[in-house]
């Protein structure tokens, strides 16, 4: 197995990747990190509401917990097609309830709803944070403020043993309703008030919180781990190592500028864990309406439009399953996948991935050009395959898509686990496909 690490990636990239994802613990904080970087080089953020006559150059748009940027060459004609970076925002994890406040047994806790396929047992006996945002009154119109509280208020205690003898035969079981609310305060249900502690968290009083997207994190940090620090652990590696390295490479490459034929969008989704079905996931018209408006911003015609998407092509980037060391038997013998091997390209017959031999072919030749190894990975015939924004985004907009990700263990666990010199792998064959 080859192992390469190019000199302008390597473990920096790993270490880059665990600050954004410290600074992203909700996907409102994943996109407003994306953005604090993209404005650090320049680009300009537009409204949606607002005329848009920009011809070339870094912009970028904020939905929801979804961003979309995109770099344009000065000389990219009206029908230039488009290399479009895909990845999500959105991780498995526990959100706080509109009437949050509850508890018995002398302890206050938190009702919580489960967000996507999690991983319960991960999130016990954990030291938790809060992060997400709050809606206050404005003075026309409710306004949105962020609020992240990274210290440990929130714990999700495990039943004894002592208590729990069916562990022993049947193995643990959760309940999503009554095991796996957090406790944090002692006392009566009240004496948590979930909305007296997040307005003082936002700097308003009680009375000016209209609502919340509130939700649990992991209060532990990404850090280096192994014997020679081989891996990164961190939480929400799924799918925050793609959207770091999709808008890394965003960044990098719009300093070529000129030196680009197309322009470059990245697309970082919300809701993918739910199905991407939202005004903000990649099941939305989002990603078609703002492609079509850079091409008429640029005195394109729809025709141009249509055949400007003719000529692009999107790489998916979503994590992938790396064999596991004790689970073997559940993987393709003939199809292993290893951490710091490089990045995967993911195939299913059955379109759960929207890779096809010409992007699949695309892909390869990139990690080629960069330098990089290159995996490939299917699922096995006798066990049910996941899916991504590929298939979606091709027959949405009848876009060429390549399925690929990063191989990784522990995948939707509150702390999840890759290899150290894989974000730069993934990096640098995302800079070959696009440049």
């Amino acid at each position: 197995m080859v192992v390469h690490d190019p000199s302008k990636s390597g473990k920096r990239a790993a270490l880059d990747l665990a600050s954004f994802i410290d600074a992203s613990p909700s996907p409102y904080h994943a996109c407003a990190e994306a953005a604090r970087r993209l404005d650090a080089v320049g680009f300009t953020r537009l409204d949606e509401l607002a005329s848009w006559d920009r011809t070339s150059g870094g912009a970028y748009v904020v939905r929801g917990g979804s961003l979309i940027a995109w770099y344009a060459p000065k000389d990219a004609g009206k029908a230039s097609g488009f290399r479009v970076l895909g990845a999500h925002t959105d991780s498995p994890n526990l959100r706080v309830k509109p009437r949050p406040d509850a508890g018995r047994a002398g302890c206050a806790q938190l009702g919580v709803e489960v967000y996507g396929g999690v991983l319960l047992n991960s999130w016990l006996d954990r030291d938790l944070g809060l992060s997400g945002r709050a809606w206050l009154r404005g003075e026309h119109a409710p306004e949105a403020r962020l609020f992240h509280v990274d210290r440990p208020i929130l714990r999700v205690p495990q039943l004894a043993i002592h208590l729990h003898s069916e562990i022993r035969e049947s193995g643990l079981q959760l309940n999503k309703q009554t095991h796996m609310q957090p406790v944090w305060a002692t006392g009566t249900p009240n004496a948590g008030d979930f909305v007296a502690f997040l307005a003082e968290q936002v700097g308003v009083d009680s009375g000016e919180i209209l609502s919340w997207e509130a939700m649990v994190h992991d209060a532990q940090p990404s850090r280096l781990i192994g014997r020679e620090e081989e891996f990164l652990a961190a939480p929400r590696l799924d799918n925050l190592c793609s959207a770091h390295a999709a808008t890394s490479t965003l960044v990098e490459l719009s300093e070529k500028g000129a030196d680009l034929e197309r322009a470059v969008v990245v697309t970082l989704f919300d809701h993918e864990e739910v199905g991407s079905t939202s005004r903000a996931g990649a099941d939305s018209p989002v990603l078609g309406d703002l492609l079509e408006r850079i091409v008429l911003s640029r005195d394109g015609s729809r025709e141009d439009y249509h055949r400007a998407i003719a000529d692009s092509v999107c790489v998916s980037s979503d994590m992938a399953h790396a064999t596991h060391p004790n689970y073997p038997e559940k993987h393709d013998p003939d199809h292993s996948v290893f951490m710091n091997a490089g990045p995967v390209i993911k195939l299913n017959a059955n379109q759960r991935y929207a890779s096809e031999g010409e992007t699949e072919a695309l892909f390869q030749v990139a990690c080629e050009r960069a330098e990089v190894p290159c995996q490939k990975w299917t699922m096995r015939n006798d066990l049910a395959c996941g899916s991504t924004i590929g298939p979606i985004t091709a027959a949405r907009l009848g876009m060429r898509v390549v399925d690929v990700g990063n191989p990784q263990l522990s995948m939707h666990s509150a702390r999840e686990m890759c290899g150290s010199l894989d974000p730069g792998y993934l990096m640098s064959a995302l800079n070959a496909f696009c440049d």
